[in-house]
């Protein structure tokens, strides 16, 4: 990521950007925050798929998922990620599908332990004239690899003490 893009980027703007959309939104998206001893630690959300060109599939996709670095490693965003795949299956969603940095190894090896896996898609997200490599992953909701398989309901470690709201 180019760092003049991260220089400009502003905390307090982007959470005005987020209430706006929580306030005005079409209820599509589905917003959670992980919390340990009453903090937020994570937050994550998703919806429907979006294509190019502006529609939707009957896919979900996970949108965002963000832990604090303090707390990586600690189960939070693997109950976060399973409560977004078990709220897309509940919602009858077949897949769920997200974008990735290509080179975010961490993550890739993060979405892949939670049986998601690279489906061949790749674009460039494009940061002040950088291109900037993104790849699709999958996970099919349907079946023995479905919301309760590797990564879902079951893919927190005993001893979390995170918890989803």
């Amino acid at each position: 990521m180019p760092q003049s893009y991260l220089d400009s980027l502003s905390v307090a703007a982007d959470a005005e950007r987020r209430r706006e959309r929580l306030a005005h939104g079409d209820g599509s998206v589905v917003n959670l925050v992980a919390e340990r001893a009453g903090q937020v630690i994570g937050w994550g959300c998703y919806g429907p798929y979006r294509q190019d060109g502006g529609g939707r599939t009957a896919d979900g996709e996970v949108y965002a998922l963000y832990v604090h670095p303090d707390h990586w490693s600690s189960g939070a965003g693997r109950l976060l990620l399973a409560e977004l795949t078990g709220r897309a299956a509940a919602e009858g969603r077949p897949r769920v599908l997200l974008w990735v940095l290509k080179a975010n190894d961490r993550a890739r090896r993060f979405y892949e332990r939670a049986g998601f896996a690279p489906d061949g898609a790749e674009e460039d997200f494009v940061v002040d004239d950088v291109a900037v490599p993104e790849v699709r992953y999958v996970r099919d909701l349907r079946g023995p690899g479905g919301p309760a398989g590797p990564g879902g309901a079951g893919g927190a470690r005993s001893g979390d003490t995170a918890r989803v709201r």
